[in-house]
């Protein structure tokens, strides 16, 4: 039987009245259970928010005034750094040359995609994929860390950021960041190494538009919009502020293929390089991505429009800025105008750069309608292509208590004769 996440939530404080590692504990109009698990203790973030962090993680807070504009009045805010005092560094994801290491392994990865795993209402649900990604061997899992309303949904539907009248209303209950909460904790549970992002650059849940909505503009002035901005890394920090130090977190991602049509590549530079160097002034230790497609790019470039730089994105540029860890790049040749055997193309001239950049890259999305048979080349590029350190195709899919997960188009269902090819046998070309 389906329980609400309310209901779940209320038997499992009847039970335990413990609240679960990197949950919330205390803050204003907050009425659930206090007591975090052994060895864990409720630390106070902001007025609004504390949260059960390791005992030994200590942290400090200080007061900042948030930029303001004709659009927004002014507010305060607390920003927080802390000691990895719960996660020693070696648990956290990191890069070694061209590599990643995890778990204190350094190897070739393979990973996906399950956007939509912070809006699911039902834990089962959640813990039955990450037990079959374990079960699979993959590693890498990247999700939705955003989820952004114009106007407040009805009860029941999960939601994180209400962007209304000038404001920014961040929803840290049950059927807000509490469904990223478990996420996190299922993670961790099953040694599943995630990549959260903050906003996406399509309007899908919310996206660009709904800060362009609230804030005026337009999706290319979205970049210097001092309003916009603010808001955006305030939820940067509200999302930082719940898993600082834990070893779930592959790596914290910018945007989901930030574009600026048309705009000098300036624009997006500048973005990159302030926000990034905003999010490791939050947490130092921690990996820091664009989540970009890869356009933009001289070396090994045939001309075509994916190698240009019409978005307004330079990889090469973007990839050199010292607090971005690691190149992202997409892949999907039918949406370019392109074939699927020009993929391979693609994969070794970003290979290169990432070679001559001295940071290891990540083939983060990739996906094609004929799954197997274009996809398994793509996947025997990357692994042996200096450079590529790991791979995660776009997207997983599986049966789940309400039925079937998202489909469209390019999804690979656990159990499928191509789960077996583009999953199975890939994993076991290099495990």
């Amino acid at each position: 039987m389906k329980l609400s996440t309310l209901n779940f939530l209320s038997l499992a404080g009847l039970v335990s009245a413990q609240v679960a590692n990197y949950g919330q504990c205390g803050g204003q109009n907050y009425s659930g259970p206090t007591t975090c698990n052994p060895g864990w203790s409720c630390q106070y973030l902001n007025p609004y928010y504390s949260q059960c962090l390791p005992a030994t993680q200590t942290t400090t807070l200080t007061t900042s005034t948030k930029p303001t504009s004709t659009s927004t009045t002014t507010r305060t805010s607390t920003s927080t750094t802390s000691t990895q005092g719960g996660s020693s560094s070696t648990s956290i994801p990191s890069k070694n040359g061209l590599k990643f290491t995890i778990d204190g392994k350094t190897a070739y990865y393979a990973g996906t995609n399950t956007y939509w795993l912070p809006f699911l209402t039902n834990n089962a649900d959640v813990d039955l994929v990450m037990s079959h990604l374990q079960q699979s061997g993959l590693k890498i899992l990247r999700v939705w860390g955003f989820n952004d309303v114009n106007t407040q949904p009805g009860s029941g539907t999960v939601w994180f950021q209400l962007l209304q009248n000038g404001q920014a209303t961040i929803n840290t209950g049950a059927n807000g960041l509490q469904r990223l909460d478990y996420v996190v904790q299922s993670a961790e549970a099953h040694d599943i190494k995630l990549i959260i992002n903050f906003v996406n650059n399509w309007n899908d849940y919310g996206g660009i538009n709904a800060y362009v909505n609230n804030y005026g503009g337009n999706a290319t002035t979205w970049y210097t919009n001092s309003a916009a901005q603010a808001a955006y890394r305030n939820y940067i920090k509200a999302v930082i502020s719940r898993y600082i130090g834990s070893p779930a977190i592959f790596a914290w991602e910018l945007a989901n293929e930030p574009r600026c049509h048309g705009c000098d590549t300036s624009v997006i530079y500048n973005w990159v390089s302030s926000t990034s160097a905003y999010i490791k002034s939050l947490e130092p230790n921690r990996m820091v991505c664009i989540g970009d497609e890869g356009m933009g790019l001289t070396t090994g470039s045939d001309g075509s429009y994916p190698f240009q730089y019409t978005e307004g994105t330079d990889f090469e540029k973007n990839l050199a800025i010292p607090t971005i860890d690691f190149g992202t790049l997409h892949l999907y040749p039918s949406s370019w105008g392109e074939q699927d055997s020009w993929g391979s193309t693609w994969i070794s001239a970003h290979g290169q750069a990432c070679v001559n950049a001295g940071k290891p890259c990540l083939l983060e999305e990739y996906g094609s309608t004929n799954h197997c048979s274009s996809e398994a080349p793509w996947q025997s590029t990357a692994l042996s292509t200096n450079g590529i350190a790991a791979d995660s195709f776009w997207q997983y899919g599986d049966t789940l208590s309400t039925g079937q997960s998202p489909n469209d188009g390019y999804t690979i269902y656990y159990g499928s004769s191509d789960y077996t090819c583009l999953v199975t046998n890939h994993i076991s070309q290099f495990q």
